[in-house]
């Protein structure tokens, strides 16, 4: 999938009218997912995405500890948008990168991050995370 693909995948699924709102809520969602994840683990989540949203997860300052409030918070804060528009925009992208990544690779970001986590993966097919 490239990066024209994956933004018009976010923009379908979030239903927003434009690109740039789907191009927002992608870097506020894996900006901040990056943040709390360690180096190795962003690395290996973001290597097969398209390169204009690998950086994303790549730059962020890794390995910050935070709980899913918090998490949301910072979504929430980056994206303009209140908390409840923040879960949902995360729990969708994280759905959209977990089908594009090699089974397993959402898995093992899930069970690296703490339970107070899981809402964050309500929305993915089972079978990405085998």
């Amino acid at each position: 999938m490239n990066y024209t693909e994956f933004i018009g995948q976010v923009q379908h699924e979030l239903e927003f009218a434009r690109a740039g709102q789907a191009v927002r809520a992608t870097r506020a969602v894996l900006t901040t997912l990056g943040e709390r994840l360690q180096g190795g683990e962003a690395t290996d989540l973001a290597s097969p995405l398209p390169m204009e949203i690998d950086r994303y997860l790549i730059a962020a300052d890794h390995g910050q500890r935070f709980d899913y409030q918090e998490f949301l918070d910072r979504v929430a804060e980056r994206e303009g948008v209140d908390r409840s528009d923040a879960n949902y925009h995360a729990q969708q992208l994280v759905a959209i990168v977990a089908s594009v990544v090699p089974p397993g690779n959402i898995e093992k970001v899930r069970n690296g991050l703490p339970e107070d986590f899981d809402p964050l993966f309500e929305l993915i097919d089972e079978s990405a995370l085998e």
